[in-house]
């Protein structure tokens, strides 16, 4: 499956193993991502494709603006 703006990740190595991301925006060898608490918008962590483990779950990237939002999207992931 391919990664794409938009999609729920998760790591699957790093010091951030295990914990889910939302893809801000991609680029050729690298993703994106933040979960706005660690990682907030205005500063993304890139991260290798090859690192990253794709979901099915799939969102509008550009209703998720602020920290907040996608802090509350991702509470569900990585806290349940």
């Amino acid at each position: 499956m391919q990664i794409i703006e938009g999609m729920i990740v998760k790591s699957k190595s790093g010091h951030d193993k295990d914990r889910y991301y939302l893809v801000v925006s991609c680029d050729d060898s690298v993703a994106y991502i933040s979960d706005g608490k660690r990682r907030k918008l205005d500063k993304p962590k890139a991260k290798n494709y090859k690192h990253l483990q794709p979901t099915t779950h799939l969102v509008d990237v550009t209703l998720y603006t602020t920290d907040k939002k996608i802090g509350n999207l991702l509470w569900q992931w990585n806290y349940s």
